[in-house]
């Protein structure tokens, strides 16, 4: 997390996103947090004036995008319909808690780095995250984890393979996932990038909130 602050404006970096608050500053808008190792970041404008900013000073290099929040609600779970997605494994597939072993695998993996990356360290990622992947043939093919955590909960990211896409493996996972959080009292908060997450989310259990913008700036 990163913080400067500017006259009454200020900026929090998480993993690969981008929030502001307060008055407008181009200046800050235009910083890059120094150690920052992204190529690129989704910058989130609280407000029009933001927006306008920020493509102001990134130009074509701010690529306007829409994502999906979700309502935050434990109670909408349905937890034996969660249990009964996350037992549907087909045969020959396995579903697996992240362990320091697989927790060190998914860095080797372009397709899954997201899945722990953002948690630097096996021992914080422990304390204060979590996370289940499917191995297939003695190879991890899917997975959900955690994004990033917070106060109270994490944020969830699922990730498949390719070639293993559209069979069901991330909802597996999702719903293992869902489970575990809210049996530590952890919120899973699932904020979507496409349409197709937002199904996937609603699949689950959760129901669509609100649609905001975000521009991906690349080169960052």
């Amino acid at each position: 997390m990163y913080q400067p602050y500017f006259d009454g404006t200020a900026a929090i970096c998480l993993a690969g996103f981008c929030y502001f608050a307060g008055e407008v500053n181009r200046e800050l808008i235009g910083h890059k947090p120094a150690g920052c190792e992204f190529d690129n970041v989704l910058m989130v404008p609280p407000t029009k004036a933001w927006e306008e900013a920020i493509q102001e000073v990134y130009q074509e290099k701010a690529k306007p995008w829409t994502r999906y929040a979700t309502n935050r609600d434990k109670t909408a779970f349905d937890r034996s319909k969660l249990a009964e997605l996350a037992a549907g494994l087909p045969q020959g597939y396995e579903l697996r808690p992240i362990d320091e072993e697989i927790y060190n695998l998914t860095l080797t993996l372009p397709w899954a780095w997201d899945l722990c990356g953002n948690i630097p360290g096996y021992s914080r990622f422990a304390a204060n995250a979590l996370g289940f992947v499917i191995f297939h043939g003695g190879e991890l093919v899917s997975g959900a984890s955690s994004y990033a955590f917070f106060q109270g909960g994490i944020e969830v990211e699922i990730d498949t393979r390719e070639d293993y896409r559209r069979q069901g493996l991330a909802t597996i996972c999702g719903a293992a996932l869902i489970l575990a959080c809210l049996e530590r009292g952890l919120y899973p908060n699932w904020d979507a990038h496409t349409k197709e997450s937002l199904a996937l989310a609603e699949k689950l259990g959760y129901a669509f909130d609100k649609e905001y913008l975000v521009f991906d700036i690349f080169p960052w």
